[in-house]
């Protein structure tokens, strides 16, 4: 097995009053050479956004963007003709393909707090697409919950690319073995909230890790733990 580390306090960071953005991969203001991607995830912000604030309109192509919404609600009204509510434990994914363009601001009255996710497509300039599921806290408790994957189903959304997304919500003492698929070579997890054990490594809330050269990723959770785990291939 490898593995690397990045701790929370590591993280890139961009405030600008009504969004505060941490950076795990290289993304806008902040570039690392060591973090341009792992496997097909090229972006990984955790964002924060005041309420009244947002992303006015704005363009995508070619680029699976997925939101999972932590806390708050935002709209999402996009060039296909979607207009919609993204609220806590909500999930969406547009599938951007040969282009598309969307906004995004929260209309909540409490800040929102959502994981904004970037995956390389399988194919290029593809029809646009978007999905959304909610994925309630009280129905994941001890379990992993697959909420991206490449497989077509109503229980979670698609992707256009041999990856797949969990979220993990479980109780202190808990431990979970999750298997890769055979396609995908790398794993990375992000801790929200708790502190869990990542194939003997410790993670404290924010931090994550990627891993590679392994079949199995072991996780113990010494606290309540909430974390999502991302599969890709390492390449195309």
């Amino acid at each position: 097995m490898n593995h690397r580390i990045i701790r929370a306090a590591e993280r890139g960071l961009k405030d600008i009053g009504w969004l505060q953005s941490n950076f795990s991969l290289s993304f806008s203001s902040y570039y690392n050479p060591e973090r341009t991607g792992f496997g097909l995830l090229r972006v990984f912000n955790d964002d924060f956004v005041k309420p009244g604030n947002g992303f006015g309109l704005h363009a995508h192509a070619n680029m699976e963007i997925i939101s999972v919404m932590l806390a708050g609600r935002m709209n999402h009204i996009d060039s296909m003709g979607y207009r919609e509510e993204v609220a806590t434990d909500s999930v969406q994914i547009m599938s951007a393909g040969s282009g598309l363009r969307h906004e995004e601001h929260n209309i909540g009255d409490d800040e929102v707090n959502f994981l904004q996710i970037w995956i390389e497509p399988k194919l290029q300039n593809v029809t646009p697409r978007y999905q959304k599921r909610s994925f309630p806290a009280e129905k994941r408790k001890n379990q992993l919950t697959t909420i991206v994957s490449n497989e077509e189903g109503t229980a979670h959304v698609w992707i256009n690319q041999n990856a797949k997304l969990s979220l993990g919500y479980f109780d202190a003492g808990q431990m979970v073995d999750y298997a890769l698929k055979p396609l995908n070579k790398c794993v990375f997890v992000f801790l929200m909230e708790g502190e869990i054990t990542v194939n003997g490594q410790l993670l404290n809330k924010r931090d994550s890790i990627g891993l590679w050269d392994t079949d199995i990723v072991s996780i113990a959770c010494a606290q309540e733990s909430k974390f999502i785990v991302i599969e890709t291939p390492i390449n195309h």
